[in-house]
């Protein structure tokens, strides 16, 4: 009876509006994740007048919190149990919640002491870290629950890739001139009115993700397993351990230039509307890198090396980018621009469909099944990355005397114009030797769940 019902399970075909809907909650996380990547630093520094020094030292203590509740999360929510299944009810609760702690990060004080504003960026970044994780980690988790059926699972992230690939232009292309629309001269009620707009957005797009999708992967009947055995598991899973590195290295080099893009454009190219013509041009190589996977996975039948050929063309791209400019060289400048979307895109759906598959790996191996902690662990890594390129950018911006609102020297503005193209084109670079050795295939993956299946048959 249970081979039968993981014979099930491995062949469930996800209706279409379960695997949009899915993607929608990735549209969800990108309105509040990728808006505070992308706009949440210069906020700090150019609206809120916060010194560079002690935006970089809040990226690396608020890591420290995220070691901390990533894991816990991560098992809370394998330990849950509702009848909406064990992930989706995160959904329904967290994103309100969440999407509220947005907005007071958002919420600036200009007429507050440097202190106060300092304390309070601290307390409200860290809840939002936080309430992220309780939304994210049980998403993230959600896939591996839907089926075990592979082709499936590489047509959810997809599916989850495009709506964020679209998500993310959409962000960058109209926040910009909804801050302008909504505050005027007044850039501190533009930030808070588009937070709303855009907290909204993060709560109903979870809500959708949790009315139309369904958990059928049920997990094994067991005890409660302590954290340290379950991290002893997690350290016997070769191929997780290898997603695990490159949601690192992804971590510092997408979230580090994410950070430095509205710098870039503002301090190096002199012209901070050129960001929003620079997303408008990421539009449609966003949509075809993303739905480009499945392809390419279907030829190489492995994705760690999908993901690693993506990550080459990135990071050739991007090294490529170096050499021209958006003012001088418009069309050469764009044209690596749409490229290195592309791939990155590419890149961004075969590194999550990856997770899924390693969890089978490591209940195959240990016999220890713990979704939500294992993903924990891969958000714990890509956030971890996120604070070393956040805050080594910052740090390093605010040693060479970056002044806000201010024209730039010459050592600040290599700085911006290195992290923008040279330095993530190296990262990308060394992000695809690391998922080249990543080995699990698709006829690795299937005798790992016919094995499984076999387990359970025996009583």
């Amino acid at each position: 009876m249970e081979a039968n019902k993981t014979a099930q399970d491995m062949n469930v075909k996800v209706p279409l509006i379960s695997k949009i809907a899915y993607g929608f909650g990735d549209v969800g996380c990108n309105f509040s994740w990728m808006f505070v990547s992308n706009f949440l630093m210069i906020f700090y520094t150019d609206v809120c007048a916060i010194p560079m020094t002690a935006v970089s030292l809040l990226m690396l203590i608020s890591r420290f919190w995220d070691a901390i509740n990533d894991p816990i999360i991560g098992s809370l929510s394998d330990r849950t149990n509702t009848r909406w299944g064990r992930y989706r009810p995160w959904l329904l609760i967290g994103a309100p919640l969440t999407a509220i702690i947005l907005v007071l990060t958002f919420w600036a004080h200009p007429n507050w002491s440097d202190g106060s504003k300092t304390i309070y960026m601290y307390v409200t970044y860290c809840l939002l870290v936080c309430g992220y994780t309780c939304v994210n980690i049980p998403y993230g988790t959600l896939c591996g629950a839907l089926t075990q059926n592979i082709e499936e699972r590489a047509q959810i992230n997809t599916s989850r890739s495009v709506c964020a690939m679209v998500a993310i232009n959409i962000i960058n292309i109209i926040t910009l001139p909804l801050i302008a629309a909504f505050g005027g001269d007044n850039q501190a009620q533009g930030y808070l009115l588009v937070t709303i707009l855009y907290g909204s957005i993060f709560t109903a797009c979870h809500w959708f993700c949790f009315a139309k999708t369904k958990e059928v992967v049920t997990p094994p009947v067991k005890e409660n397993i302590p954290l340290g055995v379950q991290l002893k598991a997690v350290m016997q899973n070769k191929p997780y351990l290898i997603a695990l590195a490159g949601q690192l290295l992804f971590g510092v080099t997408h979230y580090g230039r994410s950070a430095n893009l509205l710098y870039y454009f503002k301090y190096v190219e002199g012209n901070e509307a050129l960001f929003t013509t620079y997303s408008m041009v990421l539009m449609v190589p966003s949509i075809l890198g993303a739905a480009a996977f499945p392809f390419v996975f279907r030829w190489l039948g492995n994705k760690g090396r999908t993901a690693a050929l993506f990550s080459a063309g990135t990071g050739v791209s991007m090294l490529a980018l170096y050499f021209f400019n958006a003012v001088e060289t418009p069309v050469p400048f764009y044209i690596c621009a749409a490229l290195s979307q592309f791939f990155f895109c590419g890149f961004n759906t075969a590194i999550y469909a990856i997770i899924p598959d390693c969890v089978e790996y490591g209940e195959w191996k240990t016999g220890i099944r713990n979704d939500g902690f294992q993903y924990a662990f891969v958000s714990l890594g890509n956030k971890l990355g996120m604070a070393i390129g956040t805050a080594t950018l910052a740090g390093v911006l605010g040693m060479l005397g970056f002044q806000a609102n201010q024209a730039q020297g010459a050592a600040v503005q290599s700085v911006i114009h290195h992290s923008f193209s040279t330095v993530p084109g190296v990262l990308w670079l060394i992000t695809a030797v690391v998922l080249f050795f990543y080995q699990i295939n698709k006829n690795s993956y299937n005798r790992i769940i016919a094995e499984l299946a076999a387990r359970k048959e025996v009583p």
